[in-house]
């Protein structure tokens, strides 16, 4: 965190959570965030703004971050015309929706089956 411009108190919270994950043997972005009670993804937003990109392993070594060897986005093709740019948007966004569906879809299915099954359990 050296070297670091601290504007506000946000900020340093924001900082210190970013650095409990990047400094948590083995830790996942999931269950920091449930640690915390926040969301998981402003964990990854703070990740994408502050954090060094370096992880601690479980083992207790420092590597690259998992969050960040994913590929990052492209930057927007500067001789790209405006309706290229609306084409490719409104295709990104039909693509998005149509996830957005199937994704609701079967979360909607694993809720039905987890309240099925969990009236099967007699403990």
């Amino acid at each position: 965190m050296s070297g670091v411009c601290i504007s506000s108190a946000r900020d340093l919270d924001q900082l210190c959570k970013v650095d409990l994950y990047e400094s948590t043997p083995g830790a996942t972005l999931r269950g920091i965030a449930e640690d915390l009670g926040i969301v998981r993804g402003a964990l990854r937003q703070w990740l994408e703004t502050h954090g060094s990109g370096k992880k601690t392993a479980a083992d207790g070594t420092l590597t690259d971050s998992p969050l960040w060897s994913a590929p990052r986005p492209s930057t927007v093709d500067p001789d790209e015309s405006l309706e290229q740019r609306v084409a490719r948007l409104e295709a990104e966004n039909a693509q998005l929706r149509a996830e957005t569906t199937k994704l609701t879809t079967e979360r909607e299915i694993l809720q039905k089956a987890a309240k099925y099954f969990a009236g099967e359990t007699r403990w």
